[in-house]
């Protein structure tokens, strides 16, 4: 079994981390978690990056050296990530001795197997990004990041001959789809590569304008450009070339990045690997932004969410729950103190600590806390474990996928149907009835169910985990347990062991009092809408609609639309239905991929840009985009509406 190595990126150390970082670093972790209840072996790099112009301003702006300004501020990094349930195996900084050493030795390779030349170059300078822009990439001439006017500068410097790898990397990107996702960022880079525009990348800064960072081992004179320096930490960490980590670990790397870094990730790093004589690494996942108020996170804002802050008011296992859950991976997400405590209320304390908290208490009180002995399943009994296995095997699928809102909402499916399964249940009633057979099998499916559940989320919330295993006097070792099993597997609860007969996670609470966000803005009071006249139909014309409920199997581009989405949807069929929809401006593929949605299975069949649509996928326009409409829990594919 390969290897597992996940890495953020390193953090620029020029302000203290946010809300971004957490969530990296947590999704991280996580990544890390769940590849070792796999059974692989795992290693979860982390760290700061400390050269470049910003970091000798911020450290003049504090009156102290670049070198004490970034031993403060990356030990801010490094003290954080404990409190946030985070465990890494190496914390790297770019001014460690070691690192300083690799990216020389990875300079002077490249610079002898003539990859790196000297020469003159006149360019637009941002010295917010660190680097150069063309007048193609910059916006009414202003850089696209920062929205200010790059200086231009003419100076002479070394260049790396990325435009060499051009049609390498693309040919690269081809055959391995997945090496770049969600899909939308790999075309994105397919786009620019398209488009001819790779240039040759300057890889250094002239001692006479910046003296903190790299020296390059074949000019004294230069120091190495910040991305160049940084993006080596990925093997530096490994202690490349002779290290057994880089060994191990290195054909296994994942790497883990905002969108806003996109470019350096995709085209620079891979392309460096490739003149450096390195495998290229596995996948590239890219994320999007966390917005408040539907705007990027910005000091100058006053809008930049404390993650320490927001764990210490909602208890760590909800933050850790509402970030992984909250975010589609690689689309936008808007954080709210309203948004996380509704997630915490509605899926922690109704859903799941609701679950518990009946479960145990029944335990205890008709069994004096100790697990029942089943006796033969019936048919819902059969229905729930068949669903406990799906859900396992759904979480599994989507997690290793980077799906992680869709994998958690695979285990929710399984909680929520426990808790129906409860009250249709009524061991309440079994109880007053003396049914003590059917009472304990009853009971022992719940707490079996349970017991998958608290496993599948050790990633995702170790702390409440472990704590939901402690209730049920599971021993949990992350070594030894493998959640492939938790989609087989039925009966690993034992019959006869006790459990707590009271639980109390995750109590409900109120949205703590905001005190340092900026002020919303009054909302203005709605207007009465003017209905127009209804046309009734008759009901015959009603029943002519059939209306089914069928799973998402596959979602691509319209190879002729830019607003269209080739589907294949299960309805239950000997082959699945292709349904061409106008769903791509408000759902990534991934978050249409597995979900069950209302299609008009009986509309005639129509060409829409050259593709036969063989239905319709029902949803509603809402003011913040769009609904799809679906059953309110899972249902055969191909059911039908009635």
């Amino acid at each position: 079994m390969q290897p597992f190595y996940i890495t953020t990126p390193i953090y620029y150390v020029n302000a203290k981390p946010h809300l971004g970082h957490a969530y990296t670093t947590i999704v991280a972790d996580a990544l890390r978690r769940f590849h070792t209840l796999l059974g692989k072996k795992t290693f979860f790099l982390t760290g700061t990056d400390e050269h470049g112009d910003k970091i000798v301003q911020a450290a003049e702006k504090n009156g102290c050296t670049p070198q004490e300004y970034v031993d403060s501020i990356s030990a801010t990094f490094r003290d954080l990530w404990p409190s946030m349930g985070i465990t890494y195996d190496r914390f790297v900084r770019t001014t460690d001795e070691s690192h300083k050493k690799c990216v020389q030795a990875v300079l002077q390779k490249v610079y002898d197997s003539g990859d790196i030349y000297f020469g003159e170059y006149g360019g637009h300078y941002c010295y917010g990004c660190e680097r150069f822009y063309t007048e193609k990439e910059l916006e009414n001439g202003l850089c696209p990041q920062h929205q200010v006017k790059p200086e231009y500068i003419a100076e002479k410097n070394y260049f790396f001959r990325m435009s060499k790898y051009q049609d390498w990397l693309r040919q690269y990107i081809l055959d391995n789809p997945d090496f770049i996702r969600p899909e939308r960022y790999r075309n994105e880079v397919l786009s620019l590569l398209d488009s001819g525009a790779l240039e040759d990348l300057c890889i250094s800064r002239p001692k006479s304008r910046l003296s903190w960072g790299v020296e390059l081992p074949f000019d004294t004179d230069y120091v190495c450009y910040v991305w160049f320096d940084a993006l080596l930490n990925y093997v530096s960490a490994l202690n490349w070339p002779d290290g057994e980590e880089f060994t191990t670990f290195w054909p296994g790397v994942q790497h883990l990045v905002a969108k806003d870094i996109l470019k350096p990730h995709a085209v620079f790093w891979p392309t460096m690997l490739k003149a450096a004589g390195f495998e290229p690494y596995n996948n590239l996942n890219v994320h999007g932004y966390w917005l408040v108020r539907d705007t990027k996170m910005s000091k100058s804002l006053g809008n930049v969410i404390e993650p320490l802050e927001m764990a210490g008011r909602y208890g760590l296992s909800a933050f850790r729950y509402f970030l992984l859950r909250e975010m589609h991976f690689g689309s936008d997400a808007s954080f709210s103190e309203e948004a996380l405590v509704a997630r915490l209320n509605a899926d922690l304390a109704n859903d799941l600590g609701n679950l518990f908290s009946r479960v145990l208490s029944m335990t205890g009180k008709y069994f004096d806390g100790v697990v029942p002995s089943p006796a033969a399943y019936t048919a819902d009994d059969e229905d729930i474990i068949n669903l406990a296995k799906d859900a396992c095997r759904n979480y599994v699928r989507l997690f290793e996928r980077v799906r992680f809102s869709n994998a958690l909402e695979s285990l929710w499916e399984l909680v929520r149907a426990l808790n129906k399964y409860v009250d249709s249940s009524a061991p309440w009633t079994l109880y007053k009835t003396g049914d003590t057979a059917r009472l304990g099998t009853v009971l022992y499916v719940l707490l079996e169910c349970m017991r998958k559940v608290a496993v599948n989320l050790w990633p995702v919330m170790p702390e409440a985990s472990e704590a939901m295993l402690g209730q049920l006097h599971v021993c949990f070792d992350s070594a030894g347990t493998r959640l492939q099993d938790e989609a087989e597997a039925w009966g690993t609860l034992q019959a006869g062991g006790k459990v707590e007969v009271s639980s109390g996670l995750f109590p409900r609470v109120e949205v703590a009092k905001e005190k340092d966000l900026p002020a919303e803005q009054p909302v203005p009071k709605a207007q009465p809408v003017a209905v127009p006249a209804v046309e009734y139909a008759e009901f015959e014309d009603f029943q002519k609609v059939e209306l089914r409920v069928g799973t998402v199997l596959t979602v691509e581009n319209h190879p002729k639309a830019d607003k269209l989405y080739r589907i294949e949807v299960d309805l239950g069929e000997e082959q699945p239905r292709q349904i061409i929809a106008g769903l791509k401006e408000f759902f990534a593929p991934d978050a249409l991929t597995g979900r069950q949605v209302v299609v008009v299975a009986n509309l005639k069949p129509r060409k829409l840009r050259g593709l036969e649509s063989q239905g319709m996928i029902l949803a509603l326009r809402t003011e913040d985009g769009m609904e799809l409409l679906t059953a309110s829990n899972p249902v055969p594919a191909g059911t039908r509406a009635s």
